[in-house]
């Protein structure tokens, strides 16, 4: 049984003075108040001279309330921790990057947010473009003509107003924008003197109200009989779920359709829970398609729900005769700059809706088409979740993952982030806010940032945030850590710490045994190692709780319990396990090989 209780229940906020002068009176002060007026709660940054007035109208104006600033000591988490928080919630947190250098360094940041489709509002700043106004060489130094440039392939939406007026009409579209789907991050830059400029006149701000974002699309009546009709005549149907939302009621329409249908399920972990994973008609979830091959291929309809490069998944399959119905709104943010279009998918009924737009209109219909009777077999139970196969001795990955599967049986967890190598047997999820997925980029460096994220996302609730990252992704992300403990905003970090960049040395590996080479290279350039790094004193120091190193399996249910127990006290705190080294997954060897049909 689920330990239920508040955590977090109120951030620890830097109380600002009281201000003799709150009135709007500078450009920075109509910007702090369209934040306000579009709902941010928070505003991750880094310190900037270029956004000193914005700084100023948030602190002394507003009154670091409602948004709230959250200082960050490295601008790829300022990009990170409102990845994490928009994962959570769908609503995009504020940020603030300086000027060209401050964007740049947190480019690799919204591209996770980018490629996972999480809406972020990033505001940045430059400047003056009035080179009359630039003071000697540093505001040259930082100054760029079309800042955005540098992003643009990787935000909705970009804009640089010159004016007041502008700059209201700019940052209500960016809002509308980050948040219809595909949602993804926005960027705004405002120029240092519009910022500092004082107002001519007394401004007259329109009510949010007036610009928010449309319904949905829904899909037409007609493809919906054709979709339902595909479905109900299928012998073998199975769906490919993928970007779906963290609704309760849309979770709740999945399992009702896949149990009228009796179909299969095949889910991602490169994306949140989608279906729950001990039901029954539930086939398959990993990191890679090809472990789901044998689960699909006699498929003879097949229903992509925003399946991540479906394209791909569909030439690994074996020549068949399989009909294809997708569901997504993906392409409406597809360019010329990125691939992550992938390949082109073939589609027999293409649904240009959200996924779970397109299953909530559907249902009826299938409903309607079966009377309301299920194909599933009725009273069969719930697949049993394995105990732990822990082996005594030194820990590994999956004994990390058995021993948080067997802590979560008595703690309301959510899982923000897992290795590429976890194994798919100690991966089970029966709510949508069980596991939120991957960071969409797949870089390394955002890990404790989307956790610490995703932990301001769960304020208030009685979920606690666990995020499960490598030593790499915690060593480049760690600064994370201050804006935690600082802020006393409380989650887990597990380090699973094998001291290499391990799926990297095993491709090594793979490359040199097919040149022919000496494959026991392959640890050259890799291994993190002599010195090892000091995973506690770096934590500490940026004001964490941390247990271990933990290097045995019969050590890792304790260490976790009590890493619980800190974050239920509103801590920040992690677990430092030295796991052996090994193969990761078969994904070192998957990224050596093309895709196709097995």
């Amino acid at each position: 049984m689920a330990d239920n209780h508040t955590l977090n229940a109120a951030l620890r906020r830097d109380i600002a003075e009281p201000s003799a002068n709150t009135a709007m009176g500078w450009g920075s002060d109509v910007a702090a108040d369209m934040l306000r007026r579009i709902g941010v709660r928070y505003v991750t940054h880094n310190p900037g001279s270029s956004f000193r007035g914005l700084h100023d109208s948030l602190v002394n104006m507003l009154g670091n309330d409602d948004p709230t600033m959250l200082l960050c000591l490295n601008e790829n988490q300022v990009i990170s921790i409102a990845h994490g928080y928009g994962k959570v919630t769908g609503e995009p947190m504020a940020c603030i990057l300086h000027a060209n250098v401050g964007l740049l360094n947190g480019a690799m940041g919204i591209f996770n947010a980018w490629a996972d489709r999480v809406p972020v509002y990033i505001v940045g700043a430059g400047g003056p473009a009035d080179a009359e106004r630039r003071v000697p060489w540093i505001n040259w130094l930082h100054t760029s003509r079309d800042q955005a440039s540098y992003v643009r392939g990787i935000t909705k939406w970009d804009d640089e107003p010159r004016s007041v007026g502008a700059l209201v009409e700019a940052m209500y579209r960016a809002n509308i924008i980050a948040r219809t789907a595909p949602k993804g991050p926005v960027y705004i830059c405002l120029d240092a003197a519009l910022q500092e400029d004082a107002l001519s006149e007394q401004i007259d701000l329109p009510p949010a109200s007036r610009f928010l974002p449309a319904d949905a699309p829904i899909p037409s009546p007609d493809s919906l009989e054709r979709a339902a009709d595909l479905l109900v005549s299928a012998k073998q149907p199975v769906f490919l779920m993928g970007r779906v939302s963290r609704s309760q009621a849309d979770w709740s329409n999945r399992i009702r359709l896949v149990e009228l249908l009796g179909a299969g399920v095949i889910t991602d972990l490169k994306t949140a829970a989608a279906f729950p994973t001990d039901h029954p008609l539930h086939r398959n979830i990993g990191y890679h398609f090809r472990t789901a091959i044998d689960d699909v291929k006699s498929a003879d309809v097949i229903v992509a729900l925003d399946w991540i490069d479906l394209g791909s998944a569909m030439k690994m399959l074996p020549a068949g005769e399989r009909q294809v119905i997708s569901a997504s709104v993906d392409s409406y943010v597809h360019n010329a700059i990125n691939m992550d279009c992938y390949g082109l998918a073939p589609c027999d009924l293409p649904f240009q809706v959200e996924p779970d737009v397109f299953v909530r209109h559907l249902l009826p219909v299938i409903e309607r088409k079966l009377a309301g009777k299920s194909r599933s077999p009725l009273g069969v139970a719930l697949k049993p979740v394995d105990r732990p196969k822990m082996v005594a001795g030194e820990a590994r990955l999956e004994d990390i993952g058995w021993a948080l599967q067997d802590a979560r049986s008595r703690h309301k967890v959510t899982l923000m982030r897992t290795p590429l190598g976890t194994s798919p047997d100690v991966c089970h999820f029966t709510d949508p806010m069980d596991y939120l997925g991957n960071d969409g980029g797949a870089g390394v460096g955002s890990g404790p940032g989307n956790t610490i994220g995703c932990a301001l996302g769960l304020l208030g609730g009685d979920r606690i945030a666990v995020g499960v990252i490598g030593d790499s992704d915690f060593i480049q992300g760690a600064t994370a850590l201050w804006t935690a403990a600082h802020y006393g905003i409380a989650a887990l970090l597990i380090v699973s710490n094998n001291r290499s960049h391990l799926n990297d040395e095993l491709i090594q590996m793979r490359v040199a045994k097919q040149r022919g080479r000496q494959p026991a290279n392959a640890w050259i350039g890799q291994r993190i190692e002599d010195p090892d790094v000091n995973i506690r004193k770096i934590a500490e120091g940026y004001g964490a709780e941390v247990i271990g190193p933990v290097e045995t399996t019969e050590a890792l249910g304790p260490a976790i319990e009590k890493g619980l127990a800190l974050v239920k006290a509103g801590r920040i705190c992690v677990i430092d396990v030295h796991v052996a080294a090994g193969s990761p997954s078969r994904l070192a060897e998957y990224k050596s090989e093309p895709e196709k049909a097995s």
